[in-house]
Formats: structure tokens, C-alpha cells, sequence
């Protein structure tokens, strides 16, 4: 608002100083329009100039902050990876218990060394699992089983072992407590002479019980990879922090591993970088270095997965950096308006002189004209678009009029009736005589020309009867074919847009009239639709028998498409195809241009012939499908004996397989009782199965074996019955059951792991108990 009133006060002076003085017309116009132009361009190239100063630093801060967040994004994309396959680990792993744990072992470490082979990233794979639910004998709150695939010297490696049998890690212990995703702060590695390494974590539970921890051990080389790639400007300062503060990645690698806290204390001092960072937020600040130098500083969270401790990527940028393209644009600015202004005070210094030279022009010219000297060149040209051009327009255009109308006279005189004249206004006397003329020579030569239309009209018909005459001929073999040939040559021949031949169809009930064949632009269009008698305006035509011609098209009842575009026709001519009253068809044609009687007379005889013929191709076309109609049942006969014959030979397949799964299914079962002590009960208890190993073992028959209890000859306390009781309800319920038993047969003690399964049916239903005994007597 001050820089108008400042300019509003700047014209105002100027225009008071040149009333005071006496100039001349050019001198009044060069002073006027360039002091006003002078002052309006120098508070104009200022303003912008120092507008795009500010707007250059301000994107510069928003370029820095925009590289910032999307280089976060990719190290948070590329962890979040990792982290994604160890919670896919973690996930899996709750289903081991479907395998025996040996078993299950060695499963695991084949999965690792795919994953370690397939992001050789990865240093380490590693799981722990809780003595305390792998062994029910184990009491203590700490040890676990460790498996793990490393990296050393360039292979893979992996053990498993016992740890923590003393005690567990303060490290494992935090993670164990947390019961979370975590990722580690980053350290040195024990297996790797150089470089950062983290450790992503995810914890298992089942039931609500930690049982173990699922980890991946990386390589933070690629992050230092990816710090050197951010060059948003010349000079910039990228790192990568921890929750902790600690530095991952610096173009300066000697500060890896160091604390943000040692390297940058000012800045972590005055905005609490490691605070800001734990609290997962972006922010950004500008603060100067040791140097005493300023520099822009933003911060981007990095979350992996549900960990709780962010990391942090930061840029920073020395403050001369990011004003240097402002300050030179602005330099530029200035000169660019210096040299504006000389040219401004040149040209219009020129166009002042320019101004009094046309009117001295248009000044000798009108005294020639109005002495009657009038010829081509006295044409004044002038290439300004103001007041002046439009003066020397008036006179070109009077002396235009003059030189036309001799030659109108001239054209005329020698026949030619064609030749135009335009008159400057209506009350041109001269003018309207010599077009009134013009008129009565037309008009005699017009009445000539009518009744050579009429002879040209009937040529028309007869040839466009004789042309679709032939192609009846030609295709009165197939009504689909004939169909389009002859809509595409109709559309054609009336320089139409498009057009359609719907045929009655005597199968439905009601019957209706089908499109069969249509065409538009050169290219055929395969529509379906179908009216009933007396629908829409096929029906309609069909059911009245007679033409129908419509000059007012609603715009949403068809649309023509070409390569320029979408458009509605203006008329539409639909004419049935009727034989002896009976309706066989209608054609509908749509064109941009209305259609002349004769056009539509010749459409309507063209019927009447089309109708002959669509009778004859009818007959013919039913001939031809019931013949091809026999010979297909012929074929699909043919076809299910062929599928009977495959059906057969499936089935013996599936017979012998079922053959051989039983074999196998025996095999194991065979196996199964020449290893383990094998016994089944209902679900009551009551034995219903023993293996010849169990009744040896025993030294009892089967014959006393069968039919007797679970617990014949135990004696419980009441505390005991209780534990009994529980133990086959959880059975029932289908929880597996396991024990170690001390027995003792005969002189002999043995050590037993039982194992009690509950068996289902076909249903899901528990119909029996599996008792699988191994013995582990020393």
C-alpha cells in the first residue's frame, strides 16, 4: 500500500511540472508516457526483485526439508524391509511345535542361509528360545537355546547352543522385559573389522508367555552409501543419528560411531537434538556452527516397524549457500531493470517521433481525394494498431470502395454474375443500383440451373437402384453379410454419418427387430440392441409401416465418435423394409445434413427390393442352420464318448494312487511300533490298542490288556485324582499331553517320555488318545 501512494505521489509532481511549461505535441508525448513509464518500471522491478530474493531462500529451505524427508523415507523404507522379513520369522515360527524341535532345527537354518544369500546385508540370523518352555524340567528364569547364521571370512556358518545358563545379558534381559520390536543402537561388530552394525529384534509369545527372540544382526555400510548421495546444493552436511544420539552415517567417516552430543554441542545443547530425535518429530532451526558460520539445519524421523526409539536423518546447509542464487538473481534483477530502462526511454522516445510523420500522410492524402485523384497507391499503410492506423484505414477503405466498384462494373459487363461487392453502409446508392442489377442477371441464370437439378436427381435414383440392385445379387446368399455390405454402400451413397438394418426376429416372444449390420465412419460398429413392436422409434416405424424423418435429434439418442472428436446428428431417416404389409426389417440412417425428398423416395423403393430379398436370404439361412445344426449334435456325441473314455482312465489313476499312500501309511505305522511303546485309549481312558513291544515290555496278553483303565492299580490321593482328572479333560479339549514317568517292571526301572495325542475323525471330532512311550532309561 506505501508503494502506491509513494508512485501516486511521484505521477502527480510530474504532471504539475509539465503544465507549467509549453511543449509541442511530440515533446508533450515523449516526456508524459516516459517519466510515468520510468517510475512505474523502477518501483515495479524493485518489488519483484526483492520478492524473488525472499522467494529463492524460501525455497531453498523447502528443498532442503523436501531431500531431507525423502532420503528418511528410503533409509526408514529399506529397515523397515529387514525389520518385515524378522517379524515374518517371528510369525512363522509360532507353528514349530508341528515338528519335532530337532527337526524343526534344522528347518530354520536352511530358511536363514536363503535369507542371509538373498540380502548379503545381513551379517547375522539368530534365535533364542527359553529353556524354560523347551524343557519343562527347567525352573530356572534365565537360559536359553541359541541358533545362529553368521557371516565369517566370507561364508556362511551357523551353530546352536546354550547360553545364559547363569544368568541372562543386561542387553537380552532389556529386550526380554520390553516385549517389543526393537532396534538396537548401533555398535562394532564382533565378527567384522570395520563398520557400524545394528540388530533388529522381534519377540515370541504364545499365550501370553515369552518363549524366545527372533534378530537380524546388519551391516549400516549401505546407509553411509546413501548419506554421500544427498546433494541437494554444492555444500551440504548429511548424517544419520540414533535414538541415542549416536552418529551411523557422515560424509566424514571418522565421526562414525561418535555422539551427536561431542560433535555438535552447540546445536545439541540449545534445541536438545537427542530429545527432539527420541521424540519422533521433524524440525529444523538455523544456528551457526564452531565456525561462528550460519547453517540450516533439518531433522526427519526415522520409525522402523513398532520400535519405540526413532532414528533421525538430518541435512545441513551453510546459510551463504542457500542465499547465494537469491543474492545473484537479485543482482541480476537490478542490472536487467537498468537495461529496461534505457530501452524503454529509447523506444518510446522514437514512437513520439513516429506519431506526427502518419497524420502528415493522412493529411496530404484526403486533399488528393477530394481533388478526384484516386488509384491504387495512394493506399496509406501503416503498421500501429491506435487512432492513427485507424484514421489511414478509414481512407484505404474509401478509396477501396471507389476502385471496387468500377471493377464490380467491369466483371459484370463480362458475365461474371459470381463477383461480390461489399458496401462500407447500407444508404450506398451507387452500390444497391449496381447490385439490384446483379440480381435480375441471377435470376435468369438460376431457372436454368433448376431444371438441370431434376435432370441430375432422377440420374441419381436410378443409378443408386441399379447399384443396390447388383448387391442384392451378389449377396443373397447370407444375411449378415449382405446386411453389412449393403448399410455400408447406403451410408455412403447418401453422404450420411452412419446407419443401421435392424431385421425382425420371429424367436422372440415378443418378436422384436435386432440390429444385424451397422456402420460409421469407415468402420463397422458392433452394437446389440433390439426393440419390440411398437418400441422406441424402430418399433414404431415397424409397427405403423411407415417412414419416419426426424430434423430434431435429442442429443443423448446417438452419438457419432471420429478422430476430432464427439457429435450428434441433425436428422434421422428410418424406413421399413415391408413386403405384402408384412414389416421384414427397418433401416435407420443418421447424417449432419437433412435429407431431400428425392433421397428419401429413393430410400423407400430401395426398401420395397431389400425386402424381397431378406425373405429369399431368411429361407436360405434356416436351410444352411439346420444343416450345420445336425452335423454339430454329430460332432458332440463324438466329443462325450471321448470324455467318458478320459473319465475312465482318471479314475484307475486314482485308484492305484490311493494304493500306494496306503502302502506308505503302513510302512510308517510299521516303523512307528518296532521304535516306541505304542497304546490308545478312548476318550474315557479305557485301552483299546497296544503294540506287541508294549505287551512284550509288560509281560501281559493282549486279550488282559484290552478293555482295561488308564488307571487300574494306581492309587491317588485326593490331590492327585484332581491332577488325573485335569489332565484327560485337557486331553478331551485336544491339548496334547506329555510326561516323564519312572515305572518299574519286574526288578527293573525304567524312564519314560509319554506323549498323549488326541486323534479326530473325519468331522474334527476326538475319537481316541495316541500314547507314544520312548524309553530313555540310561
Amino acid at each position: 500500500m506505501l508503494s502506491f501512494f509513494v508512485i501516486f505521489n511521484a505521477l502527480k509532481v510530474r504532471n504539475t511540472f509539465f503544465m507549467k511549461i509549453k511543449l509541442n505535441l511530440r515533446q508533450k508525448i515523449a516526456f508524459t508516457v516516459i517519466g510515468t513509464a520510468v517510475i512505474l518500471f523502477v518501483f515495479t522491478i524493485g518489488y519483484f526483485t526483492i520478492s524473488t530474493k525472499k522467494g529463492y531462500y524460501t525455497n531453498a529451505k523447502d528443498l532442503n526439508l523436501s531431500v531431507t524427508s525423502h532420503y528418511a523415507k528410503v533409509v526408514e523404507g529399506s529397515l523397515n524391509e529387514d525389520m518385515a522379513i524378522v517379524r515374518t520369522l517371528s510369525t512363522a515360527f509360532l507353528e514349530h511345535n508341528q515338528l519335532p524341535f530337532e527337526e524343526w532345527r534344522e528347518l530354520i537354518m536352511g530358511m536363514y542361509k536363503q535369507v542371509m544369500i538373498v540380502n548379503p546385508h545381513i551379517d547375522a540370523i539368530w534365535d533364542s528360545w527359553e529353556l524354560s518352555y523347551l524343557d519343562p524340567n527347567w525352573d530356572k528364569p534365565y537360559g536359553r537355546w541359541l541358533h545362529i547364521c553368521y557371516r565369517e571370512e566370507g561364508k556362511l556358518l551357523s551353530k546352536y547352543e546354550k547360553r545364559s545358563l547363569d544368568g541372562d545379558p543386561a542387553v537380552y534381559n532389556s529386550l526380554k522385559l520390553s516385549g517389543k520390536e526393537s532396534i538396537l543402537d548401533p555398535y562394532a561388530s564382533a565378527l567384522q573389522t570395520s563398520g557400524l552394525m545394528t540388530s533388529l529384534v522381534s519377540p515370541l509369545y504364545i499365550k501370553g508367555q515369552f518363549i524366545g527372540l527372533i534378530g537380524a544382526d546388519l551391516f549400516l555400510g549401505r546407509l553411509q552409501n546413501l548419506i554421500n548421495e544427498i546433494k541437494p546444493f554444492a555444500e551440504v552436511e548429511p548424517f544419520l543419528i540414533s535414538s541415542q544420539g549416536t552418529i551411523i552415517a557422515h560424509p566424514d567417516t571418522a565421526l562414525l560411531a561418535q555422539n551427536v552430543q561431542d560433535v555438535y554441542p552447540i546445536i545439541s545443547k540449545n534445541y536438545s537434538i537427542v530429545e527432539m530425535v527420541k521424540s519422533g518429530k521433524s524440525f529444523s532451526f538455523t544456528e551457526r556452527d564452531r565456525t561462528g558460520e550460519k547453517r540450516f539445519y533439518t531433522f526427519f524421523p526415522v520409525n522402523v516397524g513398532r520400535t519405540q526409539t526413532p532414528w533421525a536423518l538430518a541435512v545441513a546447509v551453510p546459510e551463504r549457500v542457500i542465499l547465494s542464487q537469491a543474492n545473484k538473481s537479485y543482482n541480476i534483477g537490478i542490472l536487467v531493470g537498468l537495461i529496461g530502462i534505457i530501452l524503454l526511454v529509447t523506444i518510446i522516445y522514437i514512437l513520439a517521433n513516429n506519431i506526427t510523420k502518419p497524420i502528415k500522410q493522412i493529411t496530404s492524402l484526403l486533399k488528393d481525394v477530394s481533388e478526384g485523384r484516386i488509384d491504387k497507391s495512394m493506399r496509406p499503410k501503416f503498421n500501429t494498431q491506435d487512432e492513427i492506423a485507424e484514421m489511414g484505414q478509414a481512407l484505404t477503405d474509401s478509396i477501396d470502395s471507389l476502385l471496387a466498384k468500377t471493377e464490380f462494373a467491369r466483371n459484370i459487363g463480362q458475365g461474371k454474375l459470381d463477383t461480390e461487392l461489399k458496401l462500407l453502409i447500407e444508404d450506398d446508392v451507387l452500390g444497391q443500383s449496381l447490385l439490384e442489377m446483379r440480381a435480375s442477371l441471377k435470376k435468369a441464370e438460376e431457372d436454368e440451373q433448376i431444371r438441370k437439378g431434376e435432370d441430375d436427381k432422377r440420374r441419381w435414383v436410378n443409378e443408386g437402384l441399379a447399384k443396390f440392385g447388383d448387391i442384392l445379387r451378389q449377396n443373397d446368399n447370407n444375411l449378415s453379410k449382405l446386411g453389412d455390405v449393403l448399410i455400408k454402400n447406403l451410408v455412403r451413397y447418401l453422404n450420411a454419418s452412419l446407419g443401421g438394418i435392424f431385421i425382425k426376429n420371429e424367436e422372440n416372444n415378443p418378436v422384436t427387430y435386432d440390429l444385424s449390420s451397422a456402420f460409421a465412419y469407415d468402420r463397422k460398429r458392433y452394437l446389440q440392441s433390439s426393440f419390440e413392436f411398437g418400441e422406441g422409434l424402430i418399433g414404431t416405424c415397424a409397427a405403423e409401416r411407415d417412414t419416419i424423418y426426424l430434423k430434431e435429434v435429442p442429443q443423448d439418442y446417438i452419438e457419432v465418435t471420429s478422430g476430432l472428436g464427439d457429435a450428434n446428428p441433425n436428422t434421422i431417416l428410418i424406413i421399413p423394409l415391408m413386403i405384402e404389409e408384412d414389416v421384414l426389417g427397418v433401416i435407420e440412417i443418421a447424417a449432419f445434413r437433412s435429407f431431400d425428398d428425392f433421397e428419401i423416395e429413393f430410400v423407400e423403393k430401395l426398401g420395397e427390393n431389400i425386402a424381397s430379398t431378406l425373405r429369399a436370404v431368411s429361407v436360405n439361412q434356416k436351410t444352411a442352420e439346420l444343416l450345420e445344426q445336425s452335423q454339430q449334435q454329430a460332432e458332440e456325441m463324438l466329443a462325450q464318448e471321448e470324455e467318458m473314455r478320459q473319465n475312465m482312465e482318471e479314475l484307475q489313476a486314482t485308484q492305484e494312487e490311493a494304493a500306494r499312500k496306503s502302502f506308505e501309511t503302513q510302512g510308517l505305522i510299521d516303523a512307528l511300533n518296532a521304535s516306541s511303546y505304542v497304546m490308545e485309549y478312548d476318550t474315557h481312558g479305557t485301552i483299546i490298542s497296544i503294540n506287541d513291544a508294549y505287551l512284550e515290555l509288560l509281560g501281559v496278553s493282549r486279550e488282559e490288556s484290552i478293555g482295561s483303565h488308564h488307571s487300574d492299580n494306581i492309587v491317588m490321593t485326593e490331590e492327585q485324582r484332581l491332577n488325573y482328572e485335569q489332565f484327560w479333560m485337557n486331553l478331551r479339549k485336544g491339548n496334547i499331553q506329555k510326561e516323564t514317568n519312572l515305572v518299574r517292571i519286574g526288578r527293573k526301572d525304567f524312564t519314560f517320555v509319554e506323549t498323549y495325542t488326541p486323534v479326530k475323525d473325519a468331522n474334527g471330532e476326538i475319537y481316541k488318545i495316541l500314547k507314544i512311550s520312548i524309553d530313555i532309561s540310561s
